[in-house]
């Protein structure tokens, strides 16, 4: 294993998190009109190949009535698809044209821990000019991601899709396939959107409670939302008032289609690349059969909507067949806008296009209460909350009862909030759709296609809180920001077995990321079949568990994959030990 000075690698990037991309040839069905000359494409390459050049550069983006400025790689948003071949060696060279330091990060890939891309904690990042090179053999197949990790690049446009075909044939047959990658555009500069989250957090929600709006709640609840002096509609930091929904790069009027031939089976590789915002997939009239789950084949499951937390990927089949076009719909899960694209038989097919829904309001499980009785606080009326023992409802100091914390998580101004009673949440299909008339996802439906190959029993158990502030905008682990934990990794032995407990202490779903390995989710699956995961949400108030095999030696970044949340602290270092008898 190489020795890593991470004071030095803190000090190049402390906040520094990422990747680049790949290269090539526009398909028709991702390409948009001709751009003005230094605008990025819309839309990405296809490229291939043992060895790739990658170009990451300042650019501009526009779409709709919206322009601002952007990082685009080898000129598209998103960069280019990276077409790979499992049991083959790539090699990727990165050319950094930006003014300032960029890096790599090759999302859901396993990858030697120097080549992983973090700035602070495996490489010290890529200065301007300079070529960084990843050499490394592909190892695995299924749908993957790239994506900066250095700063806020990634939400100006740094990212893009990975596929890497299996070496034997693959289990998933289908008849056509598209890439389908979620994103976001703002005009503002993502420095300046961090900038006004510090200092209001809930400054993008145009959807806040007032005297005259139209949401289900009597004055009762309305009055204990006040007390916590919390909002049941602070479901996304940043919101459709500021951005704008992309698939492919392409904004809602931009008519993007994917074509079929009626009766066709047709893969749609879902990838997750927003920087802040869940989305909920429906294609309406089309049932959709879940086939993989980042990157990892699941037993097919038929559903009619599922929600895709940042950095996940969901491989689906569908079959269209009597409709001459069927719209495929990226709602964001606060339901304050959406990306459109067509499924079409013809050029120019369309299909009726939804409405936005009304706003999802959160309830007493996303307050951490979930399971407990009396819960009719926030919904049936009662005014009293429990952690208040004068009935008069619940006052903030109510939800911070540190008492129920470990003795290793840190009680200071960085968290504000404790859940009472933090439910496994795993058969939660996520915030707003438990109630939606249709089939939906949820962990507990998924089971691994092949059984899993290391089915001992977790030695120990180890428990995670993730903990803000959320009204100061702090965000961190065991109530300490990344800066205060750098040189305190969380340690495991090499080819340890440990079931991690996440608890999440805040009233907003995370993603939560481990790079450099999948860990199996503990989902009531029998044990050989719990699925593997890379990224796994943790809804408000509730918890997840999930069993590690520490396999991969080396420095790793475990973080929320929520891009603000980990540059404000949320982030954290992972250090898997070498084997017996390899050196330091």
């Amino acid at each position: 294993m190489i020795t890593v000075n991470r004071r030095k690698l803190l000090g190049a990037g402390a906040t520094g998190m990422g990747l680049l991309g790949l290269a090539g040839v526009v398909p028709a069905w991702a390409r948009g009109g001709d751009l003005l000359s230094g605008v990025a494409r819309k839309g990405f390459d296809e490229v291939s190949g043992s060895n790739i050049d990658l170009t990451v550069a300042r650019s501009a983006f526009s779409t709709g009535n919206k322009r601002g400025g952007a990082i685009a790689v080898n000129g598209s948003i998103p960069g280019p698809l990276l077409r790979l071949r499992e049991g083959t060696t790539v090699r990727l060279n990165v050319h950094n044209q930006l003014e300032e330091d960029t890096s790599i990060h090759w999302h859901g890939l396993l990858v030697p821990f120097q080549l992983d891309g973090v700035p602070g904690v495996s490489f010290p990042g890529i200065k301007p000019g300079e070529t960084f090179t990843a050499e490394f053999p592909v190892r695995q197949s299924g749908t993957y991601w790239w994506h900066s990790h250095s700063g806020l690049q990634e939400q100006a446009g740094h990212y893009g899709p990975i596929v890497v075909d299996p070496a034997v044939p693959d289990p998933v047959q289908a008849d056509r396939e598209y890439i389908v990658v979620l994103s976001e555009f703002s005009e503002t500069d993502p420095n300046v959107l961090y900038e006004k989250l510090k200092k209001s957090a809930d400054y993008f929600n145009y959807e806040q409670p007032t005297w005259t709006d139209d949401y289900p709640l009597s004055g009762a609840q309305r009055r204990n939302w006040a007390r916590m002096r919390m909002s049941p509609v602070d479901i996304l930091d940043i919101t459709g008032s500021t951005f704008t929904y992309l698939i492919n790069g392409h904004g809602p009027a931009d008519n993007l289609e994917f074509n079929f031939q009626p009766g066709e089976r047709v893969r749609l590789r879902f990838i997750n690349s927003g920087a802040a915002t869940y989305f909920n997939i429906r294609i309406p009239g089309l049932p959709m059969t879940v086939v993989q789950a980042d990157g990892q084949n699941v037993e097919p499951v038929e559903v009619d909507e599922f929600q895709i937390g940042i950095a996940e990927t969901y491989d689906v089949i569908v079959t269209p067949d009597n409709d001459a076009a069927y719209t495929l719909v990226a709602e964001s899960m606060d339901r304050s806008g959406m990306g459109i694209a067509t499924l079409a038989s013809a050029p120019g097919a369309r299909a009726a296009i939804p409405p936005l829904r009304d706003p999802p309001l959160l309830t007493m499980a996303d307050m951490g209460m979930g399971g407990m009785a009396g819960m009719a606080g926030m919904g049936g009326g009662s005014e009293s909350m429990p952690g208040n023992s004068s009935g008069q409802g619940a006052a903030r100091p109510g939800m911070r009862d540190t008492s129920r914390l470990p003795a290793d998580v840190e009680v200071g101004p960085g968290l504000a909030m404790v859940s009472a009673n933090p439910v496994d949440r795993t058969g939660d299909p996520g915030v707003g759709l438990s109630d939606v008339p249709h089939r939906t996802l949820d962990y507990r439906k998924l089971r691994s296609l092949t059984p899993n190959v290391d089915r001992r029993t977790p030695s120990r158990r180890m428990e995670i809180h993730l903990t803000s502030n959320m009204e100061r905008y702090m965000w961190s682990f065991d109530g300490k920001k990344f800066s205060a934990v750098s040189d305190e990794p969380i340690r495991f032995a090499y080819n340890e077995r440990v079931r991690v407990k996440l608890i999440n202490d805040t009233m907003m779903t995370h993603p939560i990321h481990l790079h450099g390995h999948f860990f199996e989710l503990v989902n009531g699956a029998p044990a050989d079949r719990q699925p593997l995961k890379h990224t796994v949400n943790v809804q408000p108030g509730g918890s997840v568990e999930f069993d590690l095999t520490a396999d991969e030696p080396g420095d790793w970044a475990f973080h929320c994959h929520i891009l603000y949340h980990m540059v404000a602290g949320m982030f954290q270092i992972v250090s898997v030990a070498n084997p017996v008898g390899e050196g330091a």
